[in-house]
């Protein structure tokens, strides 16, 4: 699947699309900026699925991923002076922080800023058996605690990010590692894993 350009109706769009590159991102901004595999600052479920793949994702998590996160995101970040575009489906880097869903941890901000005193209470009341590491039960625990009433889209949403950050990046005793979890928010680890997957390819290749 290749890339979709960005197309905002003129040069002029597309750049000024591409401008959140030129200052400092926000952590959510950089943590979804791996996706934006042409950096010019929109990301279309071509990409979403090109990111998923090249972080050792298989075909049919990638495509599932693709629709739902740009369908779930999609809508809610984009511009005020922009027109949906139907099917496209693109997301808005510089407006991620519009795409937050409720019943989350809490670790981004309203602005798209990491709140490292959310992060440390995902491990103090969640992570019994290991202090630095979470299991697949204790990891239901967590998305049941942050339930809001009804909230059924941010239940759907915090379920499958953390189900498919579980299934990639779990050691082989099941546990998701502590500082794993951070380079997500920090938004380290799609390049981390990316580079571990075509390092392997490499080595299998020779």
């Amino acid at each position: 699947m290749a890339a979709e350009p960005a197309d905002t109706g003129s040069s002029k769009g597309c750049s000024s699309m591409a401008d959140v590159y030129k200052g400092e991102l926000t952590p959510l901004q950089r943590h979804v900026a791996f996706f934006d595999r042409n950096k010019d600052g929109v990301i279309y479920p071509s990409e979403t699925y090109q990111g998923f793949r090249a972080i050792g994702a298989g075909v049919p998590l990638s495509a599932f991923s693709a629709l739902f996160i740009n369908g779930l995101l999609g809508p809610k970040t984009i511009p005020e002076n922009e027109k949906a575009r139907a099917f496209k489906l693109p997301i808005y880097v510089k407006n991620i922080q519009k795409g937050k869903h409720g019943s989350d941890s809490g670790v981004y901000d309203a602005n798209g800023r990491f709140v490292p005193e959310k992060f440390e209470e995902i491990f103090k009341e969640h992570a019994r058996t290991r202090p630095d590491a979470l299991t697949g039960k204790e990891l239901q625990e967590l998305l049941k605690a942050n339930r809001e009433p009804k909230d059924f889209k941010g239940w759907l949403g915090g379920f499958t990010e953390w189900k498919v950050l579980y299934s990639l990046c779990k050691d082989e005793k099941g546990f998701l590692h502590k500082e794993t979890v951070r380079a997500v928010y920090d938004g380290s680890l799609f390049e981390r894993l990316e580079k571990e997957r075509k390092s392997k390819e490499s080595t299998e290749n020779k």
